[in-house]
């Protein structure tokens, strides 16, 4: 039951798009492993030979366990997923096979996104509408996505974002 109310309140929240793999993907690391299932995501068990011995029986149970419980964890990673993705990949026979192409998919830092992080950081401004507690996670999530894509920020964009922060911090305390 606890399963099935922590994935109701996960498709209540973010699902995976694409662009936001690298948040994703922790956050489905901490619930996987939460449901004991994060396993399922680097093993794989094949179907035992058939046979009459206690041990095929013993080894045929192991493996019927293993695959209910790989079953709800590629379950739990499609509900969590965009619509438009998951056909793209509830083809996959595993969660790892799933888990696998997932990361192939969308967990490479390419040139183009290297540049769009760069990009985006520096030409942040701060949206009048948002709070300063809203402005703060964003630019935090900036230099989190910048740090996960092993990018190193030049001296001058240190200070810009040492700069931002202590504006803000100014603002918001004042």
């Amino acid at each position: 039951m606890a399963t099935k109310n922590i994935i109701a309140h996960l498709n209540k929240g973010e699902k995976l798009t694409g662009t936001n793999y690298d948040i994703w993907h922790k956050k489905m690391t901490f619930l996987l492993n939460e449901q004991e299932f994060f396993e399922h995501l680097t093993t794989i068990m094949t179907r035992p030979p058939e046979g009459n011995t206690a041990q095929s029986r013993r080894d045929l149970e192991a493996f019927e366990t293993w695959s209910k419980k790989d079953h709800c964890a590629r379950f739990t990673l499609l509900s969590c997923m965009h619509d438009d993705l998951i056909g793209a990949y509830e083809h996959c026979v595993t969660a790892k096979e799933m888990w696998d192409q997932l990361r192939f998919d969308f967990g490479g830092t390419s040139v183009t996104r290297l540049r769009s992080l760069v990009l985006k950081f520096e030409m942040y401004k701060k949206d009048p509408k948002n709070s300063m507690t809203e402005h703060l996670r964003i630019m935090s999530a900036m230099i989190r996505d910048l740090k996960n894509a092993e990018v190193a920020l030049s001296d001058e964009q240190q200070v810009q974002a040492d700069d931002l922060i202590q504006h803000s911090e100014d603002v918001f305390f004042s």
